[in-house]
């Protein structure tokens, strides 16, 4: 079976991207800050928890060697945790969002990394977002034009090219970023917009099932890839 990790994944589009994962055979485990919610959130469809907080060294540490002791390899890496960061700026609040968009994406693909290298199809997806894109946030037709999101979209735009990055420096493994559309979360519950998790998160499954020559290094929608 297929060794799955999934970041931030007891809610919204992480949780419904175990789910779907799930009912294709991958043996999933939930990573979560917030041990009771994972494990509740795991237990709903007979996923794995892994406490795991990816903005604490030894919190990515742990949770990989779990899964390192329990499987021998990871097969699938999924990118989810994220904060929105919005509302007035400062320097604490930056450092925050950027711990968990983009350095927190550091943190467990180099504690990943050789688990990943024993797998026979190694694959990392990072939900990032087009809120992130030059093209997108100067384009008027485009609603990440009219977001104010100003921290969130740079940390998005560090993860993308953090995604590309590691693509290019480990070329046997797949790193793609995937924008998965306007999702009605949480997160975004203030802005009232966004369809259902469960439509979003097809767009990340599709990215963790890719075949061996698959695409790497690429950041795409639903529709294909995204100039950024």
């Amino acid at each position: 079976m297929t060794v799955t990790l999934i970041t931030g994944a007891n809610k919204g589009i992480g949780f419904e991207t175990a789910r779907q994962l799930l009912a294709l055979d991958h043996t999933v485990y939930i990573g979560a800050r917030d041990a009771e919610r994972g494990e509740k959130a795991a237990a709903t469809f007979g996923a794995r928890f892994v406490q795991l907080d990816v903005t604490d060294d030894a919190s990515v540490n742990g949770a990989l060697a779990t899964i390192g002791s329990a499987e021998g390899r990871l097969d699938v890496l999924v990118h989810n945790a994220g904060v929105l960061g919005h509302g007035d700026i400062d320097g604490p609040k930056a450092l925050r969002v950027f711990d968990t968009n983009a350095v927190g994406i550091v943190r467990v693909t180099e504690a990943s990394l050789p688990l990943l290298r024993e797998s026979s199809n190694p694959t990392v997806v990072t939900v990032s977002s087009s809120a992130g894109s030059f093209w997108a946030v100067n384009n008027p037709d485009r609603p990440e034009s009219g977001l104010p999101l100003t921290l969130y979209s740079a940390s998005k735009a560090a993860a993308t090219m953090l995604t590309v990055q590691y693509a290019k420096s480990q070329p046997g493994i797949k790193f793609n970023a995937v924008e998965p559309g306007p999702t009605a979360t949480d997160m975004t519950a203030e802005f009232g917009i966004g369809r259902s998790p469960e439509e979003s998160a097809g767009v990340v499954v599709r990215f963790a099932t890719l075949d061996a020559d698959g695409p790497t290094g690429t950041l795409q929608d639903e529709t294909g890839e995204l100039p950024w």
